[in-house]
């Protein structure tokens, strides 16, 4: 029966998030129920050795660092890279080529979500033992969740004949419905939620994808077979892989397929796309206020209120509303209206807001920086290396830096001179020489950079040498 490959769908945008989420940030790197990230979360629910082998993980390129350190404690077998994204049908074929290759066509795969939330751990392990019976007969398993209320956030699938087990034929998929037809969908019964996690082998769907989406199997096929090793990644070809369809798997074969079974299932399950979603799945005051960060509320009810960075947040006589608060941008709604975030990130997108893509603090394979002060001419950022940490060897055309270590052990090269700086020890860096910071000592280490020049853009960096393999 076991033990089953776990493929975990990575590449989420998170846009209803906002503004915790970001496009270089998405929610699944972010500990929204937990202390641990969504990614990690998801890793650590298939970690059991008699149940699952090492996960896949699929991911963009803007977060493949993040995905090997909060997966630190459960390796994956393989981090692929998309290029571009192509929706989830693309990115299963990858993984059940790869699985067909390394194993047989038999083999199991699970597809997960990296950004969901489950509370029963158990009742989800349950879920996926009653279903390899069905897998096994190459019948593709989806997972349909019992819905407690008439969500218009959710697909739905309407269960048909009783095939034992535990298991229904699929009659049909709905789209996202009004919020009347959901109430005749959840009064029927016949009706379960679409998880979006699936079980079958690696040859159901690859023999599913020929028939019903020839194109993508196509396409992915090259992606894969001219795909490159890039440090510990295995990166597609970005030329075959963009010519796949953007098509997710619901398209592409589980509405055209005759093969499909729902295992329904209570399982305490979230998608976590709006922030009434992570209100619920978030424990609360006895006003129904769920908050999370230096939050100060009164005369607050059934809100989900939250600041991160440090910042205090005080709230008064607020009912039913979302407030999340960042370092440079602050969302203020009602709860009944959230589904408006995702044509306010599109005003901001095309305002070119930065705030729609990166946080103040930036993540970076060595560690992180946080922008303290911006100004015409200069600005200050915070750096934390993490141990081992090595930044790459690099010049800036148009500014100059200014170093000073407030904790911890700096290696510095500054064109032919190495030395070592240790806490209130500073040096200065000028434009055009050089220059690489490390961190050799068994703490992060943390210091303060005042940037002084005419363009201080990220993009004003030539790099000459970076173990993490990056080129720009």
């Amino acid at each position: 029966m076991y033990p089953i490959t776990p493929i975990i769908l990575a590449g989420g945008k998170g846009e209803r998030l906002w503004p915790l989420s970001r496009q270089d940030y998405p929610k699944q790197i972010l500990p929204l129920v937990n202390e641990t990230s969504l990614l990690t979360d998801t890793a650590e629910r298939v970690s059991h050795a008699e149940y699952f082998h090492a996960p896949i993980v699929i991911c963009n390129d803007a977060i493949r660092f993040f995905v090997l350190e909060q997966l630190n404690d459960y390796p994956p077998s393989h981090v692929v890279i998309e290029p571009v994204g192509r929706n989830t049908a693309p990115a299963i074929a990858i993984a059940a080529l790869m699985l067909k290759a390394q194993q047989n066509a038999e083999a199991l795969m699970l597809i997960l979500p990296s950004d969901h939330a489950i509370s029963d751990i158990n009742g989800f392990l349950t879920m996926i033992e009653r279903s390899t019976a069905f897998a096994k007969k190459h019948k593709l398993v989806i997972f349909g969740m019992k819905p407690d209320s008439s969500h218009t956030g959710y697909g739905y699938i309407k269960c048909g004949k009783n095939v034992g087990e535990g298991g229904y034929q699929v009659e049909a998929f709905v789209e996202k419905p009004d919020a009347a037809t959901a109430q005749t969908y959840v009064d029927s019964g016949e009706y379960d939620w679409n998880s979006g996690m699936f079980l079958m082998t690696a040859g159901a769907y690859l023999e599913e994808l020929a028939r019903y989406a020839p194109e993508v199997l196509a396409h992915a096929t090259l992606a894969l077979e001219h795909a490159q090793d890039d440090l510990n990644f295995l990166r597609l070809s970005e030329e075959h892989f963009a010519s796949c369809p953007n098509i997710s798997i619901d398209y592409a074969i589980m509405e055209k397929t005759t093969n499909a079974i729902v295992v329904p299932a209570e399982i305490g399950w979230s998608d976590l796309g709006s922030w009434d979603a992570v209100w619920q799945m978030t424990e609360k005051d006895e006003h129904g206020n769920a908050k999370k960060g230096d939050v100060l509320i009164q005369d607050c009810s059934d809100s989900y209120l939250r600041s991160d960075e440090g910042q205090l947040l005080a709230c008064s006589g607020l009912n039913n509303m979302v407030v999340v608060n960042t370092r440079d941008a602050t969302f203020v709604g009602p709860m009944d209206h959230l589904g408006n975030i995702k044509e306010l990130t599109k005003i901001l997108n095309n305002n070119n807001r930065k705030e729609i893509k990166n946080h103040m603090v930036s993540f970076r394979p060595w560690g992180n920086y946080t922008l303290l002060v911006e100004q015409p001419g200069f600005q200050v950022k915070r750096i934390v290396v993490k141990c081992g940490g090595k930044l790459s060897l690099q010049s800036h055309y148009h500014r100059s830096e200014h170093w000073v270590v407030v904790r911890g052990t700096a290696k510095v090269t500054c064109e032919e001179k190495a030395f070592i700086l240790h806490e209130n020890e500073s040096t200065f860096i000028p434009s055009g020489s050089k220059h690489r910071l490390e961190n050799p000592g068994k703490i992060d280490l943390e210091l303060i950079e005042i940037q002084v020049g005419s363009y201080l853009g990220e993009d004003d960096i030539v790099r000459y040498d970076d173990v993490y393999g990056r080129n720009h």
